[in-house]
């Protein structure tokens, strides 16, 4: 291989560099955008909807009030005798207190869903 044969492969090559570098330059930004745009999609049809509940779950446990019919995670329903800092003592039958936390409340049922007994 000549010396003048070398050169004209190396200029070439070169040639070819810049112009990949020139067009990798706009395709370098495009992973960076489908990132952005997929984090975006998952934070509104994930992160979003979560900070909602539970906004409105504190928004539940703050408003709960003696008398008020409610039910409990376990499926247990009770009306509330006392409302502690971090307790609620619940009546789930006739001369039966149990004392659960407040975030194990799930839902505030309608007055007078229960039987008075």
């Amino acid at each position: 291989m000549s010396l003048t044969t070398f050169a004209t492969v190396a200029q070439q090559g070169a040639a070819g560099a810049t112009a990949g570098a020139q067009q990798g330059g706009a395709l370098g930004l495009s992973p960076l955008i489908m990132m952005a745009v997929l984090f975006g999609i998952f934070y509104f049809m994930m992160i979003r909807p979560q900070m909602k509940r539970q906004k409105e779950h504190r928004a539940l446990l703050s408003a709960l009030a003696k008398g008020d019919e409610v039910v409990m995670s376990g499926g247990m329903a009770g009306r509330i005798e006392d409302v502690g800092e971090s307790f609620v003592r619940v009546e789930i039958a006739p001369g039966t207190v149990v004392q659960v936390q407040k975030g194990s409340i799930t839902q505030v049922l309608p007055k007078g869903s229960l039987k008075k007994s």
